[in-house]
């Protein structure tokens, strides 16, 4: 309870201007950010995700050498602005210091827990972590050294999220994963790990990914969303982006995807991946072009969000 009040306080500062698209909503719309903090950013936007700083590769390539630079702008961004910080993860096999895979394995889960206890005491303030990102795809080297598979066929995630619960008792922990809600293999395996984790009181939300969804079956994405929330956690979707080059089809597929998401009672929060032009990982995925105008889909979303909070 008091995690979940935490962040709610937050967003209402961040509402205080009634600037962000979200502002009155009880659900955030965030956005990414990089090392450019720009003031746009609270034009629309009243949640943050580091999108690469907060990454272990990001903040300790060369070991015990931290570099903390623009994780503490994006932080104190967040601070100034009002705005829930996401810590964006813990444990991720894609991008982890490329030293810790030769270390044995008693030196990789000191190194782990070194981490944690790094990040917790710089962000005693972080309202929400993925602790574990990707772990159906993409597990760390070190995934032996904090139990591997065990008894349970994830003990290396569960560990992970005691030493997060011990290092944060105040943020939310987080499960992090992508093609969740567009495949049932997969929904099915996130649903079982999420469970062994819930039954230990390790868990505090379930995060989504929203990459994929530019050819996925917007029936699909509500049926399987319905059936992950019968878990009775939050969900976040974290990570949306609709990569289409086209105006009118990308608006149209935000019509018919975000609303789905949005309204449905189990979701706290959606975050994008990104929106302007050449500041973003996908390419055509942005909402605001390179002249700083913004596209159908970003114009229309202001007046959906509008229209629904005056329902």
């Amino acid at each position: 309870m008091i995690r979940t009040v935490a962040v709610v306080a937050l967003l209402a500062l961040a509402t205080l201007a009634q600037a962000q698209l979200a502002a009155g909503h009880e659900r955030f719309l965030g956005n990414i950010k990089t090392a450019a903090l720009d003031e746009e950013f609270i034009r629309y936007w009243n949640q943050i995700t580091p999108e690469d700083a907060g990454k272990w590769l990001s903040v300790e390539a060369t070991r015990d050498t931290m570099v903390w630079g623009v994780l503490d702008r994006i932080f104190d961004y967040g601070r100034t602005h009002g705005m829930p910080v996401k810590f964006h993860t813990l444990v991720w096999g894609q991008q982890e210091p490329r030293w810790v895979a030769a270390l044995p394995p008693e030196e990789q889960r000191a190194e782990v827990e070194e981490w944690f206890r790094a990040v917790a005491e710089r962000y005693p303030d972080v309202a929400m972590i993925d602790v574990v990102n990707e772990p159906l795809h993409h597990p760390p080297s070190y995934k032996e050294a904090l139990g591997g598979a065990g008894e349970t066929g994830w003990d290396w995630v569960i560990w992970s999220f005691e030493r997060a619960r011990e290092y944060f008792p105040n943020a939310l922990l987080l499960l992090n994963e992508f093609n969740i809600l567009c495949c049932t293999d997969n929904l099915e395996r996130y649903l079982a790990l999420a469970r062994l984790l819930q039954e230990r009181g390790l868990i505090d939300g379930i995060a989504e990914q929203g990459h994929g969804f530019e050819r996925a079956d917007p029936a699909v994405i509500a049926r399987n969303l319905d059936t992950l929330a019968e878990l009775g956690l939050p969900i976040y979707i974290s990570e949306l982006c609709l990569n289409i080059s086209d105006d009118q089809l990308q608006l149209e597929r935000y019509q018919s995807i975000f609303p789905i998401l949005w309204e449905h009672e189990a979701v706290a929060g959606v975050t994008l991946w990104g929106y302007k032009a050449g500041e973003i990982w996908r390419p055509n995925a942005f909402l605001v072009d390179w002249f700083g105008e913004e596209r159908p889909a970003l114009q229309w979303l202001r007046e959906y969000l509008a229209e629904y909070l005056a329902r």
